[in-house]
């Protein structure tokens, strides 16, 4: 097995703080991506549920844990922010498609940020791997001398 001098060690802690940043940040992303996910998923329920409620009434969270019961005038038209600070009136079963694609994208792009934090992951493991036998070698050659 080859030598490891002290720069490789260096290099190699220098690449796995970068990698371990860089995985936080993807960390990060997935959280984003499934609490929008989630955001969407509940919206639909609320949209579906609208048009079926007796007199247009329905539960609106309020925040913090709170809700009120709240008549919907027109259940069968939707304010839908598109981005870009853009919203558009849609008709409901209109926003509740476009709520459902944003989904799949959003799980689209999950997917291969998962798939993004599994190769830097390995990376790390690899680098971890070589760390771990540097050290055993300088452990080794101190324990010569």
């Amino acid at each position: 097995m080859q030598q490891i001098d002290q720069r490789e060690l260096m290099t190699l802690q220098h690449y796995m703080k970068e990698y371990g940043q860089q995985a936080e940040i993807f960390v990060g992303q997935l959280e984003l991506l499934e609490n929008g996910r989630i955001e969407a998923q509940a919206a639909i329920e609320a949209l579906e549920a609208m048009l079926i409620a007796e007199n247009g009434v329905v539960l609106l969270q309020i925040g913090g844990g709170a809700s009120v019961k709240a008549k919907v005038l027109e259940p069968d038209k939707i304010l839908l922010s598109i981005g870009a600070e853009v919203v558009v009136e849609r008709p409901n079963k209109d926003a509740v498609e476009f709520l459902k694609e944003r989904i799949i994208e959003m799980e689209a792009s999950q997917k291969k940020v998962s798939e993004t934090l599994d190769r830097l992951r390995g990376q790390m493991n690899e680098i971890n791997k070589r760390l771990e036998t540097g050290y055993q070698q300088a452990s080794a050659g101190q324990e010569e001398e």
